[in-house]
C-alpha cells in the first residue's frame, strides 16, 4: 500500500527507456532487472527507499530474484565454447621473446581470446541486429599440437540461431584457430571451421568473423548476418592502396612487374612487365611494394630472407604439417644449389662420358660446403637419404623411374614417341590437319614459310605403309609443333651464353595394329641472321651412321624444346599462373559462407604462396628457369606470347583441349562423348575418366544449391565473381568472344569443372612425373648448348662429330651444374608432402552440413576409388603398349592417391608445389 504523504520517485535504467515501478525514496538498495535481449549484460540500478517500506521491498526483491532464477533455469541455454588453437612456429606458442611471457599472463588471467556469439536473426520488434553475447575464453588443456580454450555462455531463448562467432585475439602474437565448437544446444553441437590466422587486436582492430559451416546463397542469407557478410568481403578487397602488411588478408590484382631486379643490374636483370596490351598475362596478387629507382615500372625485390606478401591465410610456411613444401624448396634453393655451384668450379663443364652421368646415382657428387647445411636432412629426407655418411659430404641422387626401368629407354625412338602420350608433357601432341606444313610468321622477317618436310620425304620414311594423302585422310599423322613459338626468339637466345635454340616440327605416324606412334622426321629452323639466309634441315631416323647420329642430336634439340614448353606453358602458365586470378576473385567476391566458395576453396589452398615463391626464386630474372631452360631470360616473355595467342578458358576443359588438338571428335555413342583418334592415349584415357568424375560431383553440388537456373543469374556475388575473373584477373582477354556465359546451372557446372580440373588433374599430369622422367636428363634435357653439326660447321667441329659423335652429343647436353641444379629442383617439385590433401579424400566440414551434399561427396570418393582399379587394370593390359611392356613405365600420374615422396602418382586438390 503506498503512503499518500510520502514522496515517490520513478527511476529510469541507464541506457533504456524502460521504467521500474515507483519506489519510496529512502535508504539505498539494489534491484536487478533482467533483459531478454541482453541477459548477459544485466545492469544494477541504485534507488533509495524510506525506512518504513524497506523490509517490504527487500522481500519483494528476494521473491523477484528467485522467480528470475527459476525462469532462467527453465528457458536459458548454457553453452560451452571450445576453441582449438594450433601450435605454430612463429605464432603465440613459439616460446620465444618477451611477448610469450605476456601472453602466458593473459592465459592465466583468463583474458586471452574474446568470443562473441552472433544471432542469425534480427530483433523482431526493432528490426535491428540483436546484441552479441560476449565471454572471454580461458586456456584449459593441450591436446597434441593444439591448445584448447573454453568459454561459458548463457543464451536466452529468444536469441535465435547462432550464425557466426566474432573472435578478438588479446595476445601479443598471431594465433592459428582451427575450430570453434559450441556445446549445449538442443539440436546438438555446432561446429565452426576456422583454419585461419587471427592477429592481435593491436595489429588488426576488426574482430574476425567466422560463419557457421552452413552455406547460404546471398539472397538466402539470414537477416542477422547480411551486414557481416558484406563487411567481411569489404575487408578482403582492401582499398587498393599502400604496401600490404604480412598479417593482412587483402586480395587484389597487379601485373607481373616483379620478375626483374633492375636496381641490381639493369642490363642483366631488367625484365619487361607481363600484363597489358604488349605482353598480355594473367594478374597476380598485388603487394604494393615501392618501385625500383632504375626502372619505375618494376617493383623492388624483397630483402633477403623476407617473403613476398600473400594474404595471411594463403601462407603455409608456419603451420606445422603444412611447412614441408616451403621448407624443402627453400632448403634446396639456399643450401643444396649453392653447394652444387661451389663444387662444380667450371659452370660450362659438361660430362666427359655417359658413365659420368650414371655415377650421379651411384657415387654422387662431393659437396664440401654441404656440412654447414646439415640441418637440411630434416626437410630433405629423400634427397639426402642417400648420404650414408654426412661427414663425407656426398650428395647422391635417387635413380629416376624411367632410367631404373630401362637404362637405354632414352635412346629409343619408340620411347620418344610414347612419352608424347604418356610422359611428362602429354598436352602438345596434335593431329596434322593441313598439308603441306606452313608457318604463319612474317616471311620478310623469318624467311620462307614453307616447311622443308615434303610429301616425298615422309612417304620414304613411312616405308610404303601408306601415302601422305591417306595418312591425312585416316588421321594418322601427328606433330609436335614448336616452330612458330620459338622461331622469333632464336636469334635472341643465341646471344646468351652456353645455349642455342631452333624452331622445330616433329612428325609421327600412328600404327593401327598396336596404336603406337613412330617418329618420321624432325625439321629444325633458324631465321635469317648476320646476313645469312634462313637455315632449315629435315632429319630422319633411317639411313647411314651419320644420319642416325644427326637424328639423335636433332631429337635432343626437340626434347629441350618440349621441356621448355612443358615448364613454361603446360605447367607454369596453364596451371599456376592462370589459376591465381580465380583464387583472388573467389576471395574478393564470394563470401566464406557462399557454397561455391566452399566448393572451390580446397582446390585453391597454397597456390598463391607457391606462386609467390616461384616469382622469388624460380621464374625470376636469373632464377632456376632462366638459367636451366633453353629460352633463358626470354622464358616468361615466351609464355606471355603463348598466353596472348593461344590460351582460352573454354579450351582448358580436357574434352575441349583434345578436340582443339585434333586428337578427338565428339561422338555421343563413345565413352565420355568423345572418340579418340589415338585409342591408346594413357593421359587422355585416364584424364577423361577423372574429368567425368569431377564433373558429376560438381553437378550434384550445384544442382543442390541452385535447384532452378534463374538462381544463378540472380546471384549477385556469383555474377560479380565471374565478371571480375574475365575483366580483371584475365583482363587482357576480356573482349574475347569465347568466354562462357554464366546464366544457367549448366554454365556454372562447366566453369567450375574447369577450375577444379586445372589445379587437380591437369597439374598432377604435368608436375609429379618430373623427376621420374627428367631426373635422368638425357631423356629430357632442359636446354641444348651447341648447334647442329650441319649448321655452318667449322672443320674442327665436323671432324669431332665424325670421329666422336658421342662427345658432340655430350657437349650439346646441359653442363654438369645445369643438369644437377635442375635434377635437384625437379626432385623437390615432384614430391608429395606427408600432409598432402588428395581429391575426394577428405570431406570439408561444410559438406557434412547438408545430407545430400554429404551423400554426393561419398559417391564422388567411391568413384575415385573405382578409378584406381581402372588404372591398375589398364596398366596390366598387355594390349596397351603405351603403358605396358618390357621396361615401360605404367601410367599412374592421374591415380588419385599417393604415399608421401616422389611416386609418379597422386592428384592433390590444389597446386601446392
Amino acid at each position: 500500500m503506498l503512503n499518500s504523504s510520502a514522496t515517490y520517485y520513478t527511476p529510469v535504467v541507464t541506457g533504456s527507456d524502460q521504467k521500474i515501478s515507483p519506489i519510496l525514496r529512502g535508504s539505498p538498495i539494489r534491484l536487478r532487472r533482467a533483459s531478454n535481449d541482453a541477459l548477459n549484460c544485466r545492469k544494477n540500478v541504485v534507488v533509495r527507499v524510506h525506512g518504513p517500506a524497506r523490509n517490504g521491498v527487500r522481500a519483494m526483491k528476494a521473491s523477484i530474484d528467485r522467480k528470475e532464477e527459476e525462469e532462467e533455469e527453465q528457458t536459458n541455454v548454457r553453452v560451452k565454447a571450445i576453441i582449438s588453437v594450433k601450435r605454430t612456429i612463429g605464432g603465440i606458442f613459439s616460446n620465444i621473446g618477451l611477448t610469450r611471457g605476456l601472453d602466458d599472463i593473459s592465459d592465466l588471467l583468463g583474458k586471452s581470446i574474446l568470443l562473441e556469439l552472433v544471432s542469425a536473426q534480427l530483433n523482431p520488434t526493432t528490426g535491428e541486429e540483436k546484441p552479441t553475447i560476449s565471454r572471454y575464453a580461458h586456456h584449459t588443456v593441450n591436446k597434441g599440437d593444439e591448445m584448447m580454450y573454453e568459454a561459458e555462455f548463457v543464451v536466452p531463448p529468444d536469441f535465435g540461431e547462432v550464425g557466426a562467432v566474432l573472435v578478438e585475439n588479446e595476445h601479443h602474437k598471431e594465433m592459428y584457430v582451427t575450430e570453434i565448437q559450441l556445446l549445449g544446444f538442443v539440436l546438438g553441437p555446432l561446429r565452426i571451421t576456422c583454419n585461419s590466422w587471427v592477429h592481435p587486436k593491436s595489429q588488426s582492430p576488426d574482430k574476425r568473423i567466422f560463419f557457421t559451416n552452413k552455406s547460404y546463397l546471398p539472397g538466402q542469407t539470414p537477416d542477422g548476418l547480411k551486414r557481416l557478410r558484406e563487411k567481411e568481403l569489404k575487408i578482403m578487397r582492401g582499398n587498393g592502396e599502400g604496401e600490404r602488411k604480412s598479417y593482412e588478408r587483402v586480395y587484389d590484382y597487379d601485373t607481373y612487374n616483379d620478375l626483374g631486379d633492375p636496381d641490381n643490374d639493369l642490363n642483366l636483370l631488367g625484365r619487361p612487365v607481363l600484363g597489358g596490351p604488349l605482353l598480355p598475362y594473367p594478374r597476380r596478387c598485388r603487394t604494393g611494394r615501392p618501385r625500383c629507382s632504375k626502372d619505375s615500372r618494376t617493383e623492388k625485390k624483397e630483402k633477403k630472407g623476407k617473403s613476398v606478401y600473400v594474404p595471411r591465410d594463403e601462407q603455409f610456411s608456419e603451420v606445422k604439417g603444412a611447412a614441408f613444401s616451403a621448407k624443402t624448396i627453400y632448403s634446396v634453393l639456399h643450401a643444396v644449389v649453392p653447394s652444387l655451384e661451389t663444387a662444380v668450379i667450371d659452370p660450362d663443364l659438361g660430362f666427359p662420358h655417359f658413365t659420368a652421368i650414371d655415377s650421379l646415382y651411384h657415387q654422387g657428387i662431393k659437396l664440401p660446403s654441404l656440412k654447414q647445411h646439415a640441418a637440411i636432412t630434416s626437410v630433405l629426407p629423400r634427397l639426402v637419404k642417400a648420404i650414408h655418411d654426412i661427414e663425407a659430404d656426398v650428395l647422391r641422387f635417387e635413380t629416376p623411374a624411367v632410367f631404373d626401368r630401362d637404362r637405354f629407354a632414352w635412346f629409343s625412338d619408340d620411347e620418344f614417341a610414347r612419352q608424347t602420350l604418356a610422359g611428362l608433357n602429354p598436352y602438345c601432341i596434335q593431329l596434322v590437319t593441313e598439308w603441306p606444313l606452313k608457318s604463319k610468321l612474317d616471311p620478310n622477317i623469318y624467311g620462307p614459310q614453307e616447311s622443308a618436310i615434303t610429301t616425298e620425304l615422309i612417304e620414304k620414311a613411312i616405308l610404303g605403309y601408306m601415302t601422305v594423302e591417306k595418312a591425312l585422310e585416316e588421321k594418322k599423322l601427328f606433330m609436335l609443333d614448336y616452330h612458330d613459338a620459338y622461331l622469333p626468339y632464336v636469334n635472341k637466345v643465341r646471344q646468351l651464353k652456353s645455349t642455342t635454340l631452333y624452331g622445330s616440327r616433329t612428325l609421327f605416324i600412328l600404327y593401327d595394329e598396336n596404336q603406337t606412334l613412330r617418329p618420321l622426321a624432325i625439321e629444325l629452323t633458324r631465321p635469317p641472321c648476320d646476313g645469312k639466309p634462313q637455315w632449315k634441315q629435315v632429319f630422319t631416323p633411317n639411313g647411314d651412321a651419320t644420319s642416325c647420329w644427326l637424328w639423335r642430336l636433332a631429337k635432343t634439340h626437340v626434347l629441350a624444346h618440349d621441356a621448355g614448353y612443358h615448364q613454361l606453358v603446360s605447367h607454369w602458365l596453364r596451371t599456376h599462373c592462370c589459376t591465381e586470378p580465380y583464387v583472388i576473385a573467389t576471395n574478393r567476391q564470394l563470401s566464406a559462407m557462399h557454397p561455391i566458395y566452399r566448393l572451390l576453396h580446397p582446390h585453391f589452398r597454397y597456390t598463391m604462396e607457391i606462386n609467390a615463391l616461384a616469382r622469388q626464386q624460380l621464374i625470376n630474372a636469373g632464377g632456376i628457369i632462366e638459367s636451366s631452360f633453353s629460352p633463358g631470360r626470354y622464358s616468361l616473355e615466351i609464355s606471355s606470347v603463348i598466353y596472348g595467342s593461344e590460351w582460352r578458358f573454354d579450351q582448358e576443359a580436357l574434352p575441349a583441349d583434345l578436340i582443339r588438338r585434333g586428337i578427338a571428335v565428339e561422338d555421343p555413342t563413345a565413352p565420355h562423348g568423345l572418340k579418340l583418334h589415338i585409342e591408346d592415349y594413357p593421359f587422355a584415357n585416364d584424364g577423361l575418366v577423372l574429368w567425368d568424375i569431377l564433373k558429376q560431383w560438381v553437378t550434384d553440388y550445384v544442382n543442390h544449391y541452385y535447384p532452378e537456373s534463374n538462381l544463378v543469374e540472380s546471384d549477385q556475388e556469383l555474377q560479380a565473381w565471374w565478371t571480375e575473373i574475365r575483366t580483371v584477373g584475365h583482363g587482357d582477354k576480356k573482349d574475347e568472344p569465347w568466354w562462357p556465359n554464366l546464366k544457367t546451372t549448366q554454365d556454372l557446372i562447366h566453369i567450375l569443372t574447369i577450375m577444379i580440373w586445372v589445379p587437380s588433374g591437369h597439374h598432377a599430369a604435368v608436375n609429379f612425373g618430373q623427376y621420374g622422367y627428367a631426373g635422368y636428363f638425357p631423356n629430357r634435357p632442359t636446354l641444348t648448348r651447341t648447334n647442329m653439326p650441319t649448321e655452318d660447321p667449322t672443320e674442327e667441329e665436323w671432324k669431332l662429330f665424325s670421329m666422336k659423335p658421342e662427345v658432340t652429343l655430350l657437349k650439346c647436353l646441359p653442363s654438369q651444374i645445369q643438369a644437377t641444379r635442375v635434377m635437384t629442383i625437379l626432385d623437390v617439385l615432384s614430391n608429395h608432402s606427408p600432409d598432402e590433401e588428395y581429391v575426394g579424400e577428405r570431406m570439408e566440414p561444410s559438406f557434412e552440413e547438408e545430407a545430400p551434399i554429404k551423400a554426393a561427396f561419398e559417391k564422388f570418393s567411391g568413384r575415385l576409388k573405382e578409378f584406381e582399379g581402372i588404372i591398375d587394370e589398364r596398366n596390366c593390359n598387355e594390349e596397351l603398349k603405351n603403358r605396358n611392356g618390357a621396361g615401360v613405365l605404367p601410367y599412374e600420374l592421374l591415380r588419385p592417391v599417393s604415399p608421401p615422396g616422389v611416386t609418379g602418382m597422386g592428384v592433390p586438390n590444389s597446386i601446392s608445389i
